[in-house]
């Protein structure tokens, strides 16, 4: 009868144990699939077009899947690095963050500090700067946008994409 004790003893610390074990962490979503980035994405842009009273963007998920897939192919068979959005059909922004991942909103704001090289009365940007990926985020005529970001596991890089449609940043025209 002990010996009946000890392994019904035995076979419920296991169980115990075993059902209040924390349980293993979800992989991690493929780019561009995390629920909250979309959103987190969408807010900082359009934040940034408030400023300059320019309607909110909206969400495409085609957009979103097409920035996925460049992410993965810069990620998987160029080391992370830029793509070349010179022929895109979409207008198009990238960040690479060397050493961790980026938020989504930290990444855009990253593109919108870009603003106070550009002068809107002669549509410019200060010498030696860039202001394109200001300008792309705030172009009025651009409507949807969809983003994706992949990780680097080489030097534990990210790189971030997205596309707007329409593409803004028509050589002689202002953004808004």
């Amino acid at each position: 009868m002990l010996n009946i004790f000890f392994a019904f003893t035995a076979a419920l610390l296991l169980l115990t144990s075993q059902c209040s074990a924390q349980p293993a962490s979800p992989p991690p979503p493929p780019p561009g699939a995390a629920g909250n980035d979309s959103k987190e994405y969408l807010e900082a842009h359009n934040q940034a077009r408030a400023q300059v009273g320019v309607p909110p963007l909206q969400w495409s998920q085609p957009l979103a899947k097409s920035a996925s897939l460049l992410v993965r192919l810069q990620r998987d068979k160029h080391n992370c690095s830029f793509a070349n959005l010179a022929n895109s059909k979409y207008g198009g922004n990238q960040l690479w963050a060397g050493g961790f991942r980026v938020t989504p909103r930290a990444a855009v704001e990253t593109w919108v500090a870009e603003k106070k090289f550009y002068n809107y009365q002669d549509n410019s940007c200060a010498p030696d700067h860039r202001c394109g990926v200001y300008t792309q985020v705030v172009w009025k005529q651009s409507v949807e946008l969809g983003c994706a970001q992949a990780g680097c596991a080489k030097d534990q890089s990210s790189l971030t994409i997205c596309f707007y449609n329409p593409p803004g940043n028509i050589i002689g025209e202002k953004p808004y």
